[in-house]
């Protein structure tokens, strides 16, 4: 027996679509982020691209458990003194709820080369529409 490792080439890549209505975030992107890696397919290699393109639709409508819609805060550093910024989760949703899906996935990917590709396989839409129709996705369910 001879170990398979998969080639960027020998890929093939297939495009899912989440309805992000309902879902909780960090089951759905723990989802996301295995699917963007390839890890859901029997070719996984750990060094290599092998994953599928995602799209997610009605970030607005993702849900949080407890009290974290009243307590999360996400916070970013300028790199200047006194440059960290603070954002309540409730305030995101509100301005720009595809950011929450994106640093969700961001942060369970790995972070090098690898990971930053990875990552823009991942199309976020706050809305119910998308303009990928042409690539046929397929709905990718969570049960």
């Amino acid at each position: 027996m001879k170990t398979y490792v998969a080639k960027e080439k020998e890929v093939e890549r297939r495009w899912y679509l989440v309805d992000a209505d309902g879902q909780v975030l960090g089951r759905m992107a723990t989802r996301i982020a295995d699917v963007l890696r390839g890890k859901h397919k029997p070719c996984y290699t750990p060094n290599v691209d092998a994953g599928d393109f995602v799209i997610v639709i009605n970030a607005e409508k993702v849900v949080v458990t407890g009290k974290k819609a009243q307590q999360k805060v996400y916070q970013r550093y300028s790199g200047y003194p006194g440059g960290l910024k603070k954002i309540k989760y409730a305030d995101m949703l509100e301005r720009h709820p595809d950011r929450i899906i994106r640093l969700a996935v961001q942060r369970m990917i790995p972070k090098n080369k690898l990971g930053r590709r990875v990552l823009k396989k991942l199309r976020v839409f706050s809305g119910p529409e998308h303009p990928h129709t042409a690539q046929q996705p397929e709905v990718l369910s969570f049960t």
